[in-house]
């Protein structure tokens, strides 16, 4: 598609100051020499009704901004608005927004204090954070009523994250000239309205969001604006101790029930096990392979909260002998340490929440999803950190706990969804159950253990490679860390385009099954094998027998289960390991047989 965008015939004070004579070829950004297709395609349905309201939806990286700033260019030169108000999640972005303006002349605050009172004559506008607009919104309301003004809400899904936060930005922006929202997101799981978002029913007669422009990660990954995602799955064997006493086993990932998953989970992402060390130093092989090929690719540890930050950021430090850049919310110094990142060449970076939304640091080539946040809208954000492309052929690698939320989340990363308002409760319905895991939008100053209602003490983690999920589909089978079979994953290129990494991936898969069909067969080993292969199957074939038992003898089931207990000790049968339902199994089979 050609850019058909072109600047208005009238241009005005603004534009005269501000804008060269190219200006219909000039990026926002400063980082391209034109518009892409679907910024100028975005601009065009723009300008075909000048709405009021308009909500653009792309996937991050794909230059939200740069179109943004364009419309803002345009507006200002037409004089339709005189004033240009820039809403953004966190004090970084602000920052952020204010230098991308300053590269196509428009001067935004970044500083703007609600203590100021008034915008300085030297701007054409702020750039806030969504918590001052909430903190004192008639400020900003009678900063918008002064003159027309566009404001522009980025990632506006946050104005639903509190009543109150949606409240304040209607009041404040209620009288704006032109608003336009924009969100790499389009989705919450909850069902908090978005201010100024446009919700119409669906066929089922549920109000779900209306975008009025959406560029997804499936046609930004064709049109070469978004790398490609490579998800590298580990798995392995967890053991804990509850707060009973009782110790607890379970292969991360196998069918469990929520909250063995949960424990499991978390057993993993214990900074003092074996799975995690395994893990970053996998990611570090790939960080390396990667670096043969883009010398300064980086690669971000996102942790569940500041305690764990700091001891994965110690083992990277063992591990690579480099220390790696810490950043931890927005205290005092996060943007100068994000910034200094992104501009040098240094091989880690840890982090909390500060750069799991709209951070820009292009070079992010590797990352670790080292958390217990499960919601669509967490990951979506956190795996936007790695997609921008800077030349095509860049790929992004990230690794992740081989669990069923993450793993569905990887495989439906193409999948586009909307903001539903009509859904019962304030789940995310047929997206994930989030009550595996606690919400990732709770403050992670609070350094509190984020799974308490399942307190426990980790005692062992074994790390294993499982799988690559690319575009839906999964490649490779378990193998030892540190094996010819992971290698071969973690050896791919870093320079490669879409299709050629399935084929590579489907070669590496077949390669590592050559490799099984030649090895000899391994000794037959001592002990026997497990009666079953899943704990669910466990659990069926003694509630089968328990439920036989309680015919035989007129026992009440939960009874007989209490007694099984007792004798073989351990928690009920959701929590019970493989060795302790078999234990139970064959308890009643020698009782049946005795009878």
């Amino acid at each position: 598609m050609t850019a058909s965008f072109r600047a208005a015939p009238h241009v005005g004070t603004f534009a005269a100051e501000h804008l060269s004579p190219s200006y219909p070829e000039r990026a926002a950004r400063g980082t391209a020499s034109r518009l892409r297709a679907w910024q100028a395609e975005a601009l065009d349905r723009y300008f075909e009704t000048e709405p009021r309201d308009f909500l653009a939806a792309a996937t991050p990286g794909a230059g939200k901004t740069t179109f943004a700033l364009r419309l803002a260019t345009e507006l200002l030169a037409r004089r339709t608005v005189d004033r240009v108000m820039v809403v953004a999640p966190t004090e970084h972005l602000k920052k952020q927004w204010a230098d991308a303006a300053h590269r196509v002349g428009i001067r935004l605050d970044p500083g703007f204090r609600n203590s100021s009172g008034g915008i300085a004559r030297a701007f054409h506008g702020v750039a806030v954070t969504y918590a001052q607009v909430a903190a004192k919104p008639y400020l900003h309301q009678t900063l918008t009523d002064q003159v027309p003004t566009l404001v522009i809400l980025d990632e506006v899904h946050h104005g639903g994250d509190a009543l109150s936060w949606g409240d304040a930005i209607r009041d404040a922006y209620a009288g704006a000239t032109r608003r336009l929202s924009l969100t790499g997101t389009p989705f919450r799981s909850d069902t908090a309205p978005i201010p100024f978002v446009r919700y119409e029913p669906n066929d089922e007669g549920i109000r779900m969001s209306a975008t009025d422009y959406n560029y997804g990660y499936g046609r930004a990954l064709r049109d070469g604006v978004v790398r490609p995602v490579l998800f590298m799955s580990y798995a392995g064997r967890m053991r804990w101790r509850t707060t009973t006493g009782d110790e607890m086993e379970a292969v991360l990932g196998q069918d469990d029930t929520s909250d063995v998953t949960s424990q499991a989970w978390r057993t993993a992402l214990d900074p003092e096990g074996q799975w995690m060390r395994g893990v970053l130093e996998a990611a570090d092989r790939r960080l390396t392979e990667v670096r043969h090929h883009v010398p300064d690719a980086g690669g971000l540890v996102i942790a569940t909260d500041q305690t764990v930050a700091r001891a994965y950021a110690a083992l990277l430090h063992q591990i690579t002998g480099e220390a790696p850049t810490v950043v931890l919310s927005d205290e005092q110094g996060a943007s100068e340490r994000i910034e200094s990142f992104s501009a040098g060449d240094s091989r880690w970076l840890v982090a909390v929440r500060m750069v799991s939304e709209g951070v820009d640091v292009p070079r992010l080539c590797v990352g670790v999803y080292a958390t217990s946040a499960s919601t669509p809208l967490f990951f979506a954000q956190a795996i936007g950190r790695f997609v921008r492309a800077r030349r095509r052929g860049e790929t992004a690698s990230i690794f992740i706990p081989s669990v069923k939320p993450i793993l569905r989340l990887a495989n439906e990363l193409e999948r586009e969804r909307d903001h539903a308002l009509d859904r019962e409760g304030a789940g995310d319905g047929d997206l994930l159950d989030d009550s595996l895991i606690d919400d990732a939008n709770r403050d992670e100053k609070a350094s509190d253990d984020l799974l308490a209602e399942y307190t426990f003490a980790a005692l062992e983690s074994t790390v294993t490679f499982d799988k690559v999920v690319y575009e839906g589909a999964e490649f490779g089978q378990q193998a030892e860390v540190g094996s010819l079979e992971e290698l071969d994953f973690l050896g791919l290129p870093g320079i490669l385009e879409p299709d050629e990494v399935t084929e590579l991936l489907r070669h590496r898969q077949a390669r590592q099954a050559r490799r099984a069909a030649e090895r000899p067969p391994t000794a037959p080993v001592s002990t026997p094998e497990p009666m079953y292969r899943s704990l669910k199957e466990q659990r069926s074939l003694l509630n089968s027998l328990v439920g036989l038992r309680a015919k035989l003898t007129g026992q009440p089931h939960g009874h007989i289960h209490a007694e099984l207990r007792r004798i073989c000790g351990g928690p009920a049968v959701g929590q019970a390991t493989v060795a302790q339902l078999q234990a139970r199994i064959e308890l009643l089979r020698r009782q049946m047989q005795s009878n």
